[in-house]
């Protein structure tokens, strides 16, 4: 099997192209190389196949070999892939909703959260720089998410009480493809994310389990964030989860809708959108080696 290796701030998968690659059983293959000892080394594994919708396809499994609906990280770098490897052409010019166009080129991908169109920032030896993706609107309805509660009367992320390793803490539930609960601290190295993080994720109030975000607000403009990934772990960066954090921290007053998010493997760049609704996300999509499995 003839894999890439690539990664968004860290956040790294192995990805397969299924274009001319024939994986029969992902689920096993994504534990396999996921192990950073005895595989390749990831936090999950992403195949880029064909679409009769987009420009691609792409599905996601975690390191534990279950299958994800969304990762943001990854989009990214799919959407950087099938442009440099020549599977698709730029469908033009993207930027935001009234603003002038700021990326030379696109791609449609297809997702589990439905065909997301990605904005490409492309240098003239034709390799993409930066990459933004329209995220699509933030998800509240609690059987949506889901998540086992009633909805906001606000009708914004839904709030919940956790009582999780002796500590009181209220979160904000929302899906962006995904399902995610966002909590917001005063003390990030106050937090022992390697066990309080499966903790809460696999919670009988998250009926798929639930990816885990603790964020420090540093000012109206800055979030710094640490993650606990569904299926993988702590991991260097979260892409849904960067986009989930922008919307409750906005939805809650704590923020304004254009952050900077302050990831261990670096920053996103997070606007949630007034004039659509729809979350976008700013960022790099690194590609480190190729390669040849031989497990």
């Amino acid at each position: 099997m003839y894999f890439t290796k690539m990664h968004g701030l860290g956040n790294d998968y192995v990805f397969v192209n299924t274009f001319v690659e024939d994986l029969a059983d992902p689920a096993t293959t994504a534990r396999l190389v996921s192990d950073r000892h005895f595989g390749i080394g990831s936090d999950g594994l992403v195949l880029i196949g064909p679409s009769r919708v987009a420009d691609a396809k792409m599905r996601i499994f975690n390191a534990d070999g279950s299958e994800a609906q969304m990762c943001g990280n990854g989009l990214r770098c799919v959407a950087k892939y099938v442009f440099e490897h020549g599977l698709a052409r730029s469908r033009g010019p993207f930027g935001l909703p009234g603003q002038v166009p700021t990326y030379n080129a696109s791609v449609a991908i297809e997702t589990g959260r439905g065909v997301l169109t990605v904005g490409l920032d492309v240098d003239q030896n034709g390799k993409v720089r930066n990459v933004c993706v329209n995220m699509g609107q933030p998800i509240f309805d609690p059987e949506a998410i889901p998540i086992r509660a009633s909805p906001s009367r606000s009708g914004g992320p839904v709030e919940v009480n956790i009582h999780a390793r002796c500590l009181d803490l209220t979160g904000y539930c929302l899906s962006m493809g995904n399902p995610h609960v966002v909590f917001f601290v005063e003390d990030l190295a106050s937090i022992d994310l390697a066990s309080i993080g499966p903790q809460i994720e696999q919670m009988d109030l998250f009926p798929q389990r639930t990816n885990v975000h603790f964020v420090k607000v540093l000012d109206s403009r800055q979030l710094r964030i640490i993650t606990w990934e569904r299926g993988s772990g702590i991991t260097l960066a979260c892409g849904t989860g960067a986009c989930a954090c922008c919307v409750a921290a906005a939805a809650t007053g704590r923020a304004e809708r254009q952050v900077t998010t302050i990831l261990p493997g670096g920053q996103l760049s997070i606007i949630w959108h007034k004039a659509d609704d729809c979350v976008y996300m700013t960022g790099p999509a690194v590609e480190v080696f190729e390669g040849r499995w031989l497990g």
